[in-house]
């Protein structure tokens, strides 16, 4: 019956036209992805674009970001500075069109910018709508033109008011915390994605202040070498194969290509992309085309110079997983009109860019192999390992894929499976050691939740090959219980393999990592987490990864009882309970493993979904991630000593 009123009432006037930027700060989500950290720090992104457009097209070699004191961001760069004159359909000088007029920039038309990042002409409107206040700054014709605006709505005309030599613009704006859920901007996550920009415009000076302190940080970014500086960054601890940067670069057609990579005496492959300085982590037609140019040139090369040197009775055909083993790749292309599958940029759908970059990728690395033969030899070497590594462990995965098959005796012996078979509503948690186990498996919900205990240090992603990995009896586990497959990565066309990781056929949309809130459990919560960002990054990419957060403490009063997640959250329950009641003793109980909570505190705490807090895990730069993962968990000692000490003033929660 109330569904026919609710019917009834439905007419014209519940349909809503929101006008200019109203629907920016109705929806703010839908233009910067959330109103949390990320999209507060994405309003940088987006002003900054408009300076590296400018740099893009050649009129601007200087960026400079400031963090101000009260709170605000400002964005300089010496390029051409925005039009100021009128717009002859708006009737508005064009600064104030472009700031308050969503879908109008100067991108939509080819003479103003051959090539551009940002190409929906939404980015400092958003801005603008999402800030608390606003101002631009332009200088252009000898002279500096200004104007204020509030929410979005410009606080009087554009007006004149000094003379100038320079030319740029200057946006300073400070985000509104009706709309954020923090307006505090961190120095680290701004400084990362300025470098990279640095990296990919070769050349181009960017300067980030943080003036919010006496002694605030600040760096200069600029690299003459570009992409190959960015390699050695990346590869900096990975124990390089060979010490020159294999480059190809090409400029002189309509899609500028530029290619640098190196190989490492790692097991991993870490290849970022980019489309117009926009990192596209899903990479597209131009990865397609990078990965079949570089395992044509490769076995090229091999087959031309006799480098394939197979065993007696042994037949090895060298694929495109072989050549990438290792390798440490920087793909940028500038298209003049890149379409990128939604507005989030991360993944290239051109067509005719994968036969662009395939032939110039190609090209360019046998030429640079014909130069360089002793290269050529020490990857193919390295190719031929993996090649056999493969076999070996091609052995082991279909024992997996045997396992994988539904039925009866199909899934690992340690797993408690749920009732309910569709994967939306089925969750796995990954929990350390068996006591845990017990306690989980019988404080959980039986339908939806299923526990796999994991016995001992799950062996090191990073630092192993294939077939010793899928060996491991935990790792077997896992793969086993998720029953998606394992491994194989994209092959040249983007295809899988049959029987390789499908996603699709995941069991279940929740994997949760349960460890003991101390050392062993934090890097236990590591080796998984290599795991799965190095052999099963779509499961984090799909947004199927989470932690769990156990209480640390239990406080009781009497028969009340409380949990306290952090040493803050415990000081202000002890707090109240003695505010509340003078009288009764406060007993405080720290929790150093899961295993010491019974089944109903478990549930309580750490698995009802009506009470728990869960943690998603997110890759915001691949270039950070890869780079972390690398320190922490890779060979190279130094590295990670210098993470502890930079890092050993923040940890919390020690074990002593």
């Amino acid at each position: 019956m109330s569904n026919q009123i609710n019917n009834d009432q439905y007419s014209a006037e519940n349909i809503k036209v929101l006008e200019g930027l109203e629907a920016v700060r109705k929806r703010p989500a839908m233009y910067i992805g959330d109103v949390g950290k990320r999209g507060l720090h994405h309003l940088v992104y987006e002003v900054v674009d408009n300076s590296i457009d400018e740099a893009l097209a050649g009129y601007c070699n200087k960026v400079i970001v400031v963090f101000n004191k009260d709170g605000s961001v400002t964005v300089e760069d010496n390029g051409r500075g925005i039009p100021v004159d009128i717009h002859k359909e708006e009737k508005k000088p064009a600064v104030e069109v472009v700031m308050t007029v969503l879908h109008a920039g100067g991108k939509f038309d080819k003479g103003s910018y051959k090539v551009s990042g940002g190409l929906h002409g939404v980015g400092v409107s958003v801005v603008n709508a999402l800030s608390e206040w606003l101002w631009v700054e332009v200088y252009r014709d000898k002279k500096v033109h200004k104007q204020d605006y509030k929410i979005g709505e410009p606080q009087g005309d554009l007006k004149e008011i000094a003379k100038t030599k320079k030319t740029g613009t200057k946006v300073c704006f400070f985000p509104d915390n009706t709309v954020f859920k923090t307006i505090k901007f961190e120095y680290k996550i701004i400084s990362e994605r300025l470098r990279e920009l640095a990296y990919l415009n070769k050349g181009l000076e960017i300067i980030l202040k943080d003036e919010r302190e006496e002694d605030g940080q600040t760096d200069t970014f600029k690299f003459d070498g570009g992409l190959s500086d960015f390699v050695k960054y990346l590869d900096e601890n990975n124990n390089p194969l060979h010490n020159k940067i294999i480059t190809v670069n090409k400029d002189d057609g309509e899609t500028p290509v530029e290619v640098a990579l190196r190989y490492g005496n790692t097991y991993n492959e870490n290849i970022l992309t980019f489309v117009n300085n926009i990192n596209t982590i899903e990479g597209g037609t131009h990865l397609s085309g990078f990965r079949t140019a570089l395992t044509r040139a490769m076995n090229n090369h091999a087959t031309k110079n006799n480098l394939i040197k197979a065993k007696k009775n042994e037949k090895i055909s060298l694929s495109g997983e072989d050549f990438r083993e290792g390798l440490t790749a920087i793909v940028s292309v500038k298209v003049a009109e890149p379409q990128f599958e939604g507005q989030t940029k991360t993944k290239l759908g051109n067509g005719d860019i994968k036969g662009i970059v395939d032939k110039i990728v190609y090209e360019g690395i046998l030429d640079f192999l014909e130069e360089n033969p002793s290269i050529g030899r020490k990857v193919v070497e390295k190719a031929l390992l993996a090649a056999r590594s493969r076999s070996a462990a091609r052995k082991a995965r279909e024992l997996i894929r045997r396992k994988s098959a539904l039925g009866g005796s199909s899934l690992p012996g340690k797993l408690s499976d749920c009732s309910n078979r569709d994967p939306v509503f089925c969750e796995l948690y990954l929990v350390e050691g068996d006591s845990a186990g017990g306690s989980a498996k019988q404080g959980r919900d039986r339908r939806t939740q299923a526990i796999l205990p994991l016995r001992g240090k799950v062996i090191n992603s990073e630092k192993a090959r294939i077939d010793k990995l899928l060996s491991n009896n935990e790792v077997q586990s896992m793969i086993t219980a998720l029953g998606a497959g394992f491994g194989g990565s994209e092959d040249e066309s983007g295809e899988k393999s049959p029987g390789d990781f499908d996603s699709e056929k995941l069991r279940y949309h929740k994997i949760i990592i349960m460890t003991d809130a101390d050392v062993d459990g934090s890097h236990i919560r590591t080796l998984l987490l290599t795991f799965f960002y190095r052999k099963m990054r779509e499961v984090i990419d799909g947004g199927y990864l989470y932690l769990a957060l156990p209480p640390l403490y239990r406080i009781s009063q009497g028969k009340k009882e409380s949990y306290a997640y952090d040493d803050n959250e415990r000081d202000l329950t002890i707090e109240r309970m003695k505010k509340d009641n003078k009288k009764t003793k406060v007993s405080i109980q720290r929790y150093k493993g899961l295993g010491e909570m019974n089944p109903g505190q478990l549930w309580e705490t750490t698995m009802d979904p009506e009470k728990r807090t869960l943690m998603q895990v997110t890759v915001n730069s691949a270039a950070e991630a890869a780079e972390t993962f690398q320190d922490l968990m890779g060979s190279d000692v130094e590295a990670r000593r210098s993470f502890i000490e930079t890092n050993a003033k923040f940890v919390v929660n020690l074990d002593i």
